[in-house]
């Protein structure tokens, strides 16, 4: 049924990211399907771009490529049938594009209980769950 599970994950939220785990795990091997994480970093705004090293971007994605590798060697399945991907650009936008380009039959992402200002503005899951072309989970999260 789901063949090919997509994770997008925050670093930056690791109790977060351990709960879409479990969940993208446990569907994994019920279904015997692969399951790629994925990261995606806002752009640095070009007003920065005088501030920064030359070689600023590879030195970000070489660190957020080992976060990746060590949050995918805590999946406890086998290390062949999991990639994990860095993407930079709008979360939402870039998520959608990689579920449609890998071909991912799900979206498994963490949530955030909504708050006031999610209901204002939106949020990523909202878009995600909206415009996906696939099923998609979400896993609740910890209060706002």
């Amino acid at each position: 049924m789901y063949r090919k599970i997509l994770l997008p994950i925050d670093i930056t939220e690791p109790e977060m990211t351990d709960r879409a785990l479990a969940v993208g795990q446990a569907l994994a091997k019920a279904f015997n399907g692969d399951i790629r994480l994925v990261n995606v970093q806002s752009l640095l705004p070009i007003a920065f771009l005088d501030y920064v090293p030359e070689n600023f971007d590879l030195q970000v994605r070489r660190g957020l490529e080992k976060e990746m590798a060590a949050v995918a060697a805590k999946i406890q399945y086998a290390p062949e049938r999991i990639s994990t991907k860095v993407l930079f650009g709008p979360v939402y936008q870039k998520v959608l594009a990689e579920a449609e380009d890998w071909g991912a039959d799900l979206i498994v992402l963490c949530s955030h209980r909504p708050g006031m200002d999610r209901f204002l503005i939106g949020s990523n899951a909202t878009t995600i769950v909206n415009h996906a072309q696939c099923s998609v989970l979400v896993v609740r999260g910890v209060a706002a």
